[in-house]
């Protein structure tokens, strides 16, 4: 009889010397924002992002805020975002006043279909965000190249911080990119966020934006005498102290990066031998595409079946779940956008799709345990 010890979904773990980092954080008395710890940080993702700048937020969200108030998105504005994704990604730009529109997504990678987005594109479009899902690089090529050049390219790279297209770091082709280390994904300081330029325009407007609308940054270079308010922003700063835990998880890249591969490649392994008999599709990963494997997920033969297989998970003691609700088909999709959208690979992919067991702890007796109860539950074991 198996174990029934409970198999969590998710569960952050100690990869280096967060501990000891955030200690000498307090004991040097500078934790708020912009601080020593914030600094290593953010060398560490300039340099993984050749930027102009990086600055570490509390969220993905308050980065996506940033870029929608760097981009002065408004009333009259349109934003085409996927509908397959977390609300963060079209919220901030919403907030704005700026109409969302919803694309559809690849049914290989499930990111933005860059088809879907050239039948969109008309003159009120200032911007397009894509998501590189499941930290899976989508055809970003051939989104780029549909796009008009008063477009701009934002990244929701919040499940993607060191993944690759062609050797080139996912975060690195829109104007702004953002990253996330929410506890969920894989590098964390509980809540946070970064927001990457890779405009050497965007640095000064940004960092007003970051320091509350101020000049604060241009007062402590001696470009000015006195900082006062100069604009729109907010509090967006990361504590010295969340800097300091992911600075640790940061310093352990290689290491993360590979148990996550192993964790993936062992479910390959698993279910790559019964998928075709189950009516299983696994994860895609086209040519010339690094993941940064942040979770392994699987698409069941229908939405009855997905959730049959939820349910017959959660008595074994597993925890899986599914993925996003549609947002074209969200009440606030819908408040937000000035008629309705098709989005079919979108709605087919949200009622077949979940999400295994991820994290960097789970075993491969862990991972042997969800297979055969994925196996045992569709094949319609008791």
């Amino acid at each position: 009889m198996p174990s029934r010890d409970p198999i969590r979904f998710n569960q952050t773990t100690i990869e280096g010397r967060e501990l000891d980092y955030i200690r000498r954080a307090i004991e040097q008395g500078h934790t708020s924002s912009s601080g020593p710890f914030s600094h290593k940080v953010v060398e560490l993702l300039v340099a993984a992002h050749n930027a102009a700048d990086v600055l570490l937020t509390t969220s993905c969200t308050d980065a996506l805020e940033m870029s929608a108030l760097l981009l002065d998105v408004g009333p009259g504005d349109k934003v085409i975002v996927p509908s397959y994704t977390f609300v963060s990604t079209a919220l901030p730009f919403a907030r704005q006043g700026a109409e969302i529109v919803f694309a559809d997504i690849e049914p290989n990678t499930l990111a933005l279909d860059p088809a879907s987005v050239a039948d969109l594109l008309d003159p009120a479009v200032r911007a397009v965000v894509t998501v590189h899902y499941a930290g899976i690089g989508g055809d970003v090529g051939g989104l780029m190249s549909v796009l008009p050049d008063d477009v701009e390219l934002v990244e929701d790279n919040a499940h993607g911080l060191f993944g690759r297209i062609d050797d080139k770091p996912l975060g690195t082709f829109g104007r702004f990119s953002a990253l996330s280390f929410h506890e969920t994904k894989n590098f964390v300081c509980g809540e946070g966020g970064a927001l990457v330029l890779r405009d050497d325009r965007d640095i000064d407007r940004a960092h007003i934006l970051y320091d509350k609308g101020t000049n604060r940054r241009s007062f402590f270079l001696g470009r000015v005498d006195k900082y006062s308010w100069q604009d729109t922003g907010s509090s967006f700063g990361m504590s010295d102290v969340s800097a300091a835990y992911l600075l640790g998880q940061l310093e352990q890249k290689e290491i993360v990066l590979a148990k996550r591969k192993a964790v993936f490649d062992t479910y390959v392994e698993h279910f790559s031998g019964v998928a075709e008999r189950l009516g299983l599709t696994l994860p895609s990963i086209p040519p010339g595409r690094v993941p940064a494997y942040h979770m392994f997920y699987l698409l069941c033969p229908s939405p009855t079946m997905r959730d049959a297989l939820l349910a017959g998970l959660m008595k074994r003691g597993i925890t899986a779940t599914f993925h996003y609700v549609p947002l074209h088909s969200a009440p606030g999709g819908r408040k937000f956008s000035s008629r309705a959208y098709d989005c079919p690979t979108t709605d087919d992919i949200s009622g077949r799709l979940i999400r295994l067991p991820f994290h960097n702890a789970l075993t491969n007796q862990d991972q042997a345990r969800v297979a055969q109860a994925v196996v045992e539950i569709l094949e319609g074991s008791p």
